[in-house]
């Protein structure tokens, strides 16, 4: 499923003429969530602040390494790989909770830009793990010492199938030594507007208690920010195969409102944010992601329909009466992150990669 503000989108079957997948990530899914911590020391802890109350750009050293300690008799077969994982855990390691589509794009943005490091990966099930080992990720579904922390944490988890998602956003933050960067990637639907109206990083959100939905991110996010950690509120997800867009397109005709604004981020630019705000060692900060060009679905849907690229037509929206939009703007997450999209439109996206 592919959240889109409170709207889940689930992954259709969409071709495009001609195909073009973007690599093995085309066909991964979101569906790997995250799980179980042992329950580690206690944490760095500090107060928080939107961007528009002032950035800590503060550098933090590594105290020491954690070494990681593996039992073989508590390891299944699916999880033997662990036992020839590095034994020490790096001051530039990264653990990924939840490495779905999302989280494997990170996980290789940061191998990209730091060679040295170990990538770890928490899952639920071990159903994907040979194919993060072959990305050079370590699975795991727990860990099976209380030593080790880790210096960078992400949590990509979706909140569907944890019936404690703050509570389970608590355990990862546990499992970060304080050091490098923690960060969360949420939503864009806390933000209070349902009219198509402008909102940045600091606009206001929903009050606790509105909606049942937006109450889960909040509480986690709340979780995050109370160890000092970051949150990272994303546009829509979209990729070629991925997206509101190929929700539409299955669907064929939809019943909601034409006029309704969307805001967008592409998948590889959403990684890309999220490693450049981890390595900036950030404390505290709520920040953006989406290309800055919001448009109305049927906007989007005419883009679709007129680039000749997808097996199918969209027909139409026929909704009147539901809520309208919001158009987000992350001039400051860029300014201070130093961060620009690959794709800066859907139209772009069209454009140049299909």
């Amino acid at each position: 499923m592919i959240m889109m503000g409170t709207t889940c989108f689930p992954t259709t079957n969409v071709l495009f003429k001609p195909q073009k997948l973007s690599g093995n990530f085309s066909i991964l899914c979101d569906n790997v969530r995250g799980l179980s911590f042992l329950t580690p020391k206690t944490h760095l802890r500090s107060s928080y602040s939107n961007l528009g109350n002032g950035v800590k750009f503060t550098s933090f050293s590594m105290s020491k390494t954690t070494h990681l300690k593996v039992s073989q008799d508590a390891l299944s077969p699916t999880e033997e790989s662990l036992s020839s994982s590095p034994q020490v855990i790096g001051e530039h390691d990264l653990l990924v909770v939840g490495p779905g589509v999302l989280g494997r794009l990170v996980a290789q943005k940061w191998h990209q830009e730091i060679p040295d490091c170990q990538v770890y990966g928490q899952t639920v099930t071990t159903h994907h793990h040979n194919e993060l080992i072959q990305m050079g990720i370590y699975p795991s579904l727990k860990w099976t010492e209380a030593t080790h922390k880790f210096p960078n944490v992400i949590y990509c988890a979706p909140p569907s199938r944890t019936p404690d998602y703050a509570g389970n956003v608590r355990l990862a933050a546990l499992s970060w030594n304080g050091e490098g960067s923690f960060l969360f990637t949420s939503s864009s639907a806390p933000y209070d507007c349902n009219d198509n109206g402008t909102c940045a990083e600091d606009s206001p959100v929903l009050p606790i208690g509105r909606n049942a939905r937006v109450d889960v991110l909040l509480k986690a996010e709340n979780v995050v920010l109370e160890f000092g950690g970051c949150v990272l509120r994303l546009a829509g997800l979209y990729k070629e195969d991925r997206g509101a867009h190929n929700y539409y397109l299955e669907k064929g005709t939809v019943d909601s409102r034409p006029d309704h604004i969307l805001n967008l981020i592409h998948y590889e630019d959403a990684a890309s944010l999220a490693v450049a705000i981890l390595k900036k060692k950030f404390r505290g900060q709520i920040f953006l992601g989406c290309d800055n060009n919001p448009l109305s679905r049927q906007q989007m849907m005419d883009l679709v329909n007129e680039s000749g690229k997808f097996n199918k037509k969209f027909d139409k929206f026929t909704g009147t009466d539901d809520p309208l939009g919001k158009r987000l703007n992350n001039t400051k997450t860029r300014q201070v992150v130093g961060w620009e999209p690959k794709y800066s439109s859907f139209a772009g996206f069209l454009e140049s990669s299909l």
